[in-house]
């Protein structure tokens, strides 16, 4: 049985977001990290593979430092890594990183045991559409929202995050899962982990390594092959400080009732 991990590095949107003046990301004055929930996906393999024994393998696409994020997940506990990487894949959207993940994924090659995992969304796009993307180009069935996992055979049963509650779902492999942080807790990186991770085996995939497949045609692929663009991102204006009433009297409920009435809010 294989787990295949989708993951991503991200920037680090905890600390000060730089803008260029266009008003795009200047992602390479920001600090990188590992998607939140593409760690808890990791986590919910390593689970598994405790559970079963299956090879847990972390698929990430993104530019040559992605080497760094690749090995911690070594470290933690993944089997193999690899890393999909080319000037033609530069660019993508959704529609066209999914493309080319979908490609990789089939040429890791999925079996009747196997099941891939993504986390729900990534922090610098917030979009939660590459994972379901995936399961749709390659025909998988697929449970988003996951914060429950059970597998009995080629069965898996998720427990699926709703707005207002919960549904239970059962599920065929090979299939999709996309992960939610109130899943698990990662765990961290054991010192034998970081000593073995550079001994693990590392690939990294190519545009010719994927070129043959239907999936990676130049006209659905990096910049050109996405339908969506980004035209402009930026910091939102500061809200302006609030007004505070005190106290519990008739006269500070006729005041706040007059002012939400000003405002049309009642």
């Amino acid at each position: 049985m294989k787990i295949i991990v989708c993951v991503k590095q991200v920037p680090d949107t905890s600390g000060k977001v730089a803008v260029n003046e266009d008003g795009t990301l200047n992602r390479a004055s920001m600090a990188t990290i590992t998607n939140p929930d593409d760690l808890n996906a990791v986590e919910a393999a390593l689970q598994l593979k405790d559970e079963t024994g299956a090879e847990v393998i972390v698929v990430s696409m993104g530019p040559a430092p992605a080497e760094g994020m690749l090995r911690e997940l070594l470290a933690r506990g993944a089997d193999r890594a690899v890393l999909v990487s080319a000037r033609e894949f530069g660019g993508s959207d959704t529609y066209a990183t999914s493309q080319i993940l979908a490609a990789a994924i089939k040429k890791i090659g999925l079996e009747k045991d196997d099941v891939v995992f993504c986390g729900r969304q990534a922090i610098d796009g917030d979009t939660a559409q590459v994972g379901p993307q995936i399961a749709e180009k390659l025909g998988l069935p697929q449970v988003s929202y996951v914060a429950d996992i059970h597998k009995d055979g080629d069965q898996i049963t998720c427990k699926r995050m709703l707005e207002d509650g919960y549904m239970t779902i059962k599920v065929q492999t090979p299939c999709l899962l996309t992960c939610i942080k109130e899943l698990n807790t990662p765990r961290y990186m054991s010192v034998s982990g970081i000593f073995e991770c550079y001994d693990k085996p590392y690939e990294v995939y190519g545009y010719e390594t994927l070129k043959d497949d239907p999936l990676i045609d130049p006209s659905t692929i990096g910049l050109k092959g996405s339908p969506t663009n980004i035209f402009k991102s930026f910091t939102p204006p500061q809200k302006g400080v609030g007004m505070m009433l005190e106290g519990a009297d008739k006269a500070t409920c006729e005041k706040l009732a007059g002012m939400l009435a000003a405002k049309h809010i009642i």
